[in-house]
């Protein structure tokens, strides 16, 4: 593979560097999405093939396919498409942001938050004000909470994971609490939202979710000379320039925004978030979670949970979350087996001592 090139313009005076594998990662990454998401459109009732999926996608098919691909089936497809990549961008965002590859959002009781806030709505009667208004004012409620109980002079990774797994665990009570109080067609209704569901997607929630991707997508991008910053730690950030203090709070309104509104669009998917961005750090080789590779990557689990979830049982769709949080459990033993793993003078990753000290702390209760 051959190294970083460096490209520089005399005018505009512009450089930047292109990294051919993490190019090369994005771009397979972006073919397996789109092929992902034509299998998916082909399922169904009224099977069709990839040939005539892309066909339809591109307007030459007859009235019949077009009708069953634009209006019936992609809504559905778009939705797991931009849910993905939102869970994707913003588990990149917060796990740059701590320096920590368990800081994803629904680890830390972001999604969770904005769970909570949706039920709410459901069972308390309003929801008129909208899912995803619900769920990016819970979000971000939740964010501010972690933050605020983080901060000792500073915000260190494995603190925001401890207080992050608290504030989860309360926002995970209080939802609880919300459904037994609520009427039974209540409980259904926020039951089968809190699995992570894309069934009965429509372009009233696709639309909303795209918009704030075409806002916060950008935004995340913008923030990338900050964020490869970060990843060398506070110090030396701090050298090069970057502005720590103002840039983690725009990155967390940045990933809350994005887990807000793909939670207030198909649930709490699990694990996405977590997986996503470390999928796409090993396959880039990169020395932490790259945005633009951790949303292809974050869209194809949820693409590809999906259409297992949909095959796996005959005559039964399942929730997308239940094939994601079946496959995301191993992976976080991995994670975990994988970061105690030492050799030599290695440092142990600050998050196992978070998680030590967790046990610890429970033991002793």
């Amino acid at each position: 593979m051959v190294d970083n090139l460096t490209v520089r313009l005399a005018s505009p005076p512009v450089s930047w560097v292109v990294r051919p594998r993490l190019l090369a990662v994005c771009l397979v990454l972006a073919a397996a999405t789109f092929l992902v998401l034509c299998l998916g459109i082909g399922v169904g009732d009224f099977p069709l093939t990839v040939t005539e999926v892309v066909g339809a996608l591109w307007g030459s098919a007859d009235q019949g396919t077009l009708f069953v691909v634009r209006e019936l089936r992609l809504p559905r497809a778009l939705a797991g498409l931009l849910v993905g990549a939102a869970f994707g961008l913003s588990g990149a965002l917060f796990q740059t942001m701590t320096r920590n590859p368990l800081a994803s959002p629904d680890m830390i009781g972001i999604t969770e938050g904005a769970g909570t806030a949706v039920v709410a709505g459901i069972v308390l009667g309003l929801g008129g004000l909208g899912s995803q208004f619900l769920g990016f004012t819970g979000a971000v409620l939740t964010a501010l909470l972690v933050y605020l109980l983080s901060w000792r002079g500073g915000i260190t990774g494995y603190r925001i994971v401890l207080v992050g797994i608290g504030v989860s665990w309360m926002c995970t009570s209080a939802t609880d609490y919300l459904i037994v109080t609520s009427e039974l067609f209540q409980a259904h209704a926020a039951l089968g939202w809190l699995v992570g569901n894309l069934n009965g997607q429509s372009w009233d929630r696709v639309v909303p979710l795209a918009l704030a991707l075409a806002v916060l997508a950008p935004a995340a991008l913008l923030l990338g000379r900050w964020t490869r910053a970060l990843q060398l730690g506070d110090d030396v950030a701090l050298g090069l320039g970057t502005p720590v203090r103002r840039a983690r709070p725009l990155m967390l309104l940045v990933g809350v925004g994005l887990v807000a509104f793909g939670t207030a669009a198909a649930g709490p998917i699990a694990f996405v978030a977590l997986a996503a961005p470390q999928i796409a750090q090993r396959l880039a080789r990169t020395a932490g979670p790259t945005p633009v590779a951790s949303a292809f990557a974050g869209a194809l689990v949820v693409l590809g949970a999906d259409l297992v979830a949909r095959r796996l049982v005959p005559g039964t769709e399942l929730p997308v979350g239940v094939v994601t949080g079946a496959l995301g459990a191993p992976f976080l033993l991995w994670l975990l087996a994988r970061g105690g793993r030492r050799g030599g003078a290695r440092p142990r990753p600050a998050w196992i001592g978070a998680l030590r000290s967790l046990a610890r702390g429970r033991g002793s209760a």
